[in-house]
């Protein structure tokens, strides 16, 4: 290529500068479109040298909107001082900006710590029923006691002055040890009668004649089951006065002896009217036991007897 004019070039090849020289001008250029490539901008073309450097926009105003600043200056983007800004535009007013109304953000609940109260109920409960338990168990225990201790005693009571019925003395699951007449040793002049009514015994018959010295009957038990305390029963009549005969349990006589009163309050002489039951509390041992009532010097001897019988155990009544 040789060194020359080669005429004015396409619009891309030229100087994009160019219109701002006067041979720029003069083969055509023209400034671009929409003012330096920005939007909407507004273009004021001056020639060279027409614009002033080192020049300021007042204090607190901006240049116009699509001018340059002066030389070395930036275009301020806000307004004056304490002023807003006419150009501004805040986001909620554009599309799809943030909304400026709605509910706040609620706070994240907070962790929840145990249920110590729902704990400490819990425990109260417990402690609750543990304590009620064992009251209970407590009482049920003194009410046994008690009623054992209601139960000692050496002399039956006007309540407990009814003999026990057929049915309740031949029981053998109260665990009773029983005899009668028929089974007893007689000796000393006692006697098996059957003149007066009222005996338990499934013949009628009972054991009389003992209102006399020396006179006796014996029980000899061969099941005694273990070692302890056992209740002594005995279904006797007097006639309307109180009696009293010796008891020995293996040969030692028994200190209370066998009370016979006139629990049933039957008249002088009505010995039909005087069937009752006494009771005392010896100490027996294991197998076999030897049981003996007599009329020793001292006693009172006027009463009938049809029925002994053994329960284990302090009791006042049988059963």
């Amino acid at each position: 290529m040789t060194p020359g004019d080669n005429g004015a070039s396409t619009p891309e090849d030229d100087d994009p500068f160019g219109y701002l020289y006067a041979d720029g001008q003069a083969r055509g250029a023209q400034p671009p479109s929409g003012g330096y490539g920005y939007p909407n901008a507004v273009s004021r073309v001056r020639a060279v040298g027409e614009r002033q450097y080192g020049q300021q926009a007042p204090y607190g105003q901006q240049t116009p909107y699509g001018q340059q600043a002066p030389y070395g200056q930036s275009v301020p983007q806000q307004g004056a001082y304490g002023q807003p800004n006419a150009h501004y535009q805040a986001p909620e007013t554009l599309p799809g900006g943030a909304q400026t109304t709605g509910r706040p953000a609620q706070p994240a609940p907070g962790r929840r710590g145990p249920n110590t109260k729902g704990l400490l109920i819990g425990a109260i409960a417990v402690v609750a029923a543990v304590v009620i338990g064992i009251s209970v168990a407590m009482m049920n225990g003194n009410s046994g006691d008690k009623k054992s201790d209601n139960q000692a005693g050496t002399t039956p009571s006007q309540s407990q002055s009814s003999g026990p019925s057929p049915s309740g003395s031949s029981s053998a699951g109260s665990g009773a040890l029983k005899t009668d007449a028929s089974a007893l040793q007689l000796a000393g002049g006692a006697a098996k009668a059957t003149d007066v009514k009222g005996a338990q015994t499934s013949d009628g018959s009972y054991v009389g004649g003992l209102n006399q010295a020396g006179s006796s009957i014996t029980w000899t038990v061969n099941n005694v089951p273990s070692d302890g305390l056992y209740t002594l029963f005995a279904h006797f009549s007097v006639p309307g006065a109180d009696q009293q005969m010796t008891v020995s349990i293996n040969g030692k006589p028994f200190a209370t002896g066998l009370p016979l009163k006139n629990y049933a309050n039957a008249k002088a002489g009505d010995y039909v009217g005087g069937w009752t039951t006494t009771y005392v509390w010896p100490t027996l041992s294991r197998g076999s036991n030897t049981i003996s009532i007599s009329c020793q010097p001292g006693d009172k001897c006027d009463a009938l007897i049809d029925q002994l019988w053994l329960q284990q155990g302090k009791h006042t009544r049988n059963g």
